[in-house]
């Protein structure tokens, strides 16, 4: 920082002062005490020195004061800070990662940073003395160019995403901000560019943008770019005066795949499937994966549904061959539900929503078929949402009912046990019988909880049975697969036990074969849990589904309950005697119990009974009824 005028006007005048004071100095010693001229001599050489130095130190001084007032440090000082910003400003320069290049008011490039080398592939020596046009990549005209001209001429910068070629002739797209220099007077002296390389972001973009629209798992597309595509096609349809057809295929018993083999041959499975349908209908055609292990495809110019059931057809055939994956020869069938536009539905969402409903027509006539749209199926899904929408109410609003099914002792035809059956009792349509509300609440997820509401009511009423000296050996609960599925089951069933005070003994858990198969290690281990409890178990519906019998006799259960579509054909079907006779003798010679369902006729029951079936349950016996009807005394008799 310079001094003021009067500080170097201070330093001369002291300078001033001590000369004077050292000259009268120097003449009173010599006057005093130098008589001898050889003293005297000596004396005024010493003197001479020292007066030279203090001169020296005193116009070093008045010089630093002077420079000082003068301005000159400070420039020293501003231009060895200059040169510091100007040595880090070059280091930042050549060692940034984005490139940089700066060219002159003509364009001519002057000079770059290793960050643009590493980029473009280019050498320093290749890029100065040449205009940066030897990158352009040929994607932008000469508008997108004048555009970035104007900018630098109005604003002084410009900065957006351009398309740039490296060396070796990859283009690659970069974010690129350029600035114009100007001087003192305001006159462009250079230009400088600065750009990343944004291919790797743009990469991430392409991919993200593909994994919305794609599933991963077979690369298809996905519901989102099908429902997209079948839109495009509906409004390409009604422009040419033609129609198209949606194919929603669903694959049979595909659980079982991931259940037996696990979830990584069922992957492969699928990706197989989706291949073969690629294949089966070509590039002109959108095969898309919906979500599990259902696919659709939307068969363009196809008005007719003669042609789109031929299409049906042939995927249904081309199913039929064996899927070899992972060493395994893997068989499996499809359904498929057909819509057709303009005729079924006027919108994507239409004939999706049909295409399904037609699937499930499919599905629930047997597996393995096709099936078309009909308004019918418009009714009977409108149906099934209103009866969902009223269970939900029924459950707040305590419309169920638990009904009770007696079971017999076959040799002494006395009432020793009874099935809690639940049903509805609509406050408009009065009692609807389970086969038409269980199975939407089976779809809806519902089952689980209307379960578990039964059971407690069952408990309940048992124990009020109990404390009013009823003899009874169990009452029966049956559990669905969604709910004998759950973890919390353990924990439900022992809380009911508990808030009841019901003695576990005294009940009994029906479950499904299939539930019991589906995913058989998971049901042991939660068959086990429940067994500590001390309650028992049945097996319900047996010989309908996939048993194993190596599985089943790892089963801790203590009965097999025949399916009643067994029991129907008794006396006179021969097959049907066959198997009950072969159930009943699997179930002593495994010690269990073993009950027959839908005895409807006393010669059913004489069967039964000389067969050796223990128990037995039907119209016969009695039909499913309130607590407050049970018939204890009522023994129907048997001819034996």
């Amino acid at each position: 920082m310079s001094v003021s005028y009067r500080d170097a006007l201070r330093a001369a005048l002291l300078y001033g002062l001590l000369s004077v004071f050292w000259l009268q100095i120097s003449d009173h010693l010599l006057n005093s005490y130098f008589d001898d001229w050889g003293q005297l001599a000596q004396w005024q050489r010493i003197n001479g020195y020292l007066w030279a130095f203090i001169s020296a130190v005193l116009i070093f001084i008045a010089r630093a004061r002077l420079l000082s007032f003068m301005g000159v440090g400070a420039r020293l000082k501003h231009q060895r800070q200059d040169r510091e910003r100007l040595r880090q400003a070059a280091v930042v320069f050549d060692c940034t990662r984005e490139g940089v290049l700066v060219t002159d008011c003509r364009g001519t490039i002057v000079h770059v940073n290793r960050a643009l080398v590493e980029i473009t592939g280019y050498t320093a020596a290749e890029v100065l003395g040449h205009r940066p046009n030897m990158f352009k990549s040929g994607r932008h005209g000469p508008e997108f160019y004048q555009a970035v001209f104007k900018s630098l001429q109005e604003s002084g910068d410009w900065n957006g995403e351009i398309w740039n070629r490296r060396k070796d002739g990859e283009v690659y797209p970069q974010w690129q901000t350029v600035r114009a220099i100007t001087d003192g007077k305001g006159q462009v002296t250079h230009y400088v560019a600065v750009f990343t390389d944004i291919s790797a972001i743009k990469k991430s973009q392409t991919e993200l943008t593909r994994l919305a629209h794609h599933d991963a798992l077979t690369d298809l597309p996905n519901r989102l770019l099908f429902t997209d595509r079948t839109e495009q096609a509906l409004a390409s349809a009604l422009r040419h005066s033609s129609g198209c057809a949606l194919l929603m295929i669903d694959l049979d018993h595909f659980k079982i795949v991931n259940d037996s083999l696990g979830h990584n041959i069922g992957d492969l499975l699928l990706k197989r499937v989706a291949d073969r349908l690629q294949r089966l209908f070509g590039k002109g055609f959108t095969v898309a994966r919906l979500g599990g292990d259902e696919f659709a495809v939307l068969v363009d110019n196809c008005p007719r549904t003669a042609e789109a059931a031929l299409a049906a057809q042939q995927v249904l055939e081309v199913m039929k061959g064996v899927f070899e994956v992972e060493k395994h020869q893997l068989f499996i069938s499809a359904s498929v539900g057909i819509s057709v536009f303009p005729r079924d539905a006027l919108n994507a969402e239409q004939l999706l929503r049909n295409a399904d409903s037609a699937l499930y027509k499919a599905k629930k006539a047997g597996r393995e078929g096709y099936a078309v749209y009909t308004e019918e199926l418009t009714t009977h899904a409108q149906y099934r949402v209103e009866v969902a929408n009223d269970l939900r109410r029924a459950l707040e609003q305590q419309e169920l009912r638990v009904y009770y099914q007696p079971v017999h002792d076959l040799k002494t035809c006395q009432l020793i046990g009874v099935e809690a059956l639940v049903r509805w009792q609509h406050p408009v349509r009065g009692l609807i019988s389970p086969g038409e509300f269980i199975p939407i609440a089976e779809r809806t997820g519902l089952i689980a909880e209307i379960d578990a509401w039964v059971l407690e009511q069952a408990c309940w009423q048992m124990g009020q049975w109990q404390s009013a000296g009823v003899e009874l050996s169990f009452v029966a609960v049956n559990i669905s697969s969604r709910l004998f599925a759950r973890p919390e089951l353990f924990t439900l069933v022992s809380t009911v036990l508990a808030d009841t005070g019901l003695d576990p003994a005294l009940l009994e858990l029906e479950v499904t074969e299939s539930a019991v198969m589906d995913d058989s290690q998971a049901a042991l281990e939660q068959m086990h849990r429940l067994r500590t409890l001390g309650l028992r178990l049945a097996i319900d519906d047996f010989g309908t589904g996939f048993s194993s019998l190596l599985r089943l006799k790892q089963l801790p259960v203590q009965k097999l309950k025949i399916d009643q579509g067994f029991v129907a054909g008794l006396p006179a079907d021969n097959d049907d005697v066959a198997i009950v006779r072969a159930v009943i003798a699997l179930s002593q010679s495994m010690g269990l119990a073993v009950q027959a369902e839908g005895i409807e006729h006393v010669e059913q029951a004489q069967l039964l009974l000389d067969l050796t079936c223990d128990l037995g349950q039907g119209y016969w016996f009695g039909r499913p009824m309130p607590a407050s009807e049970l018939d204890w005394q009522r023994a129907p008799a048997m001819h034996g």
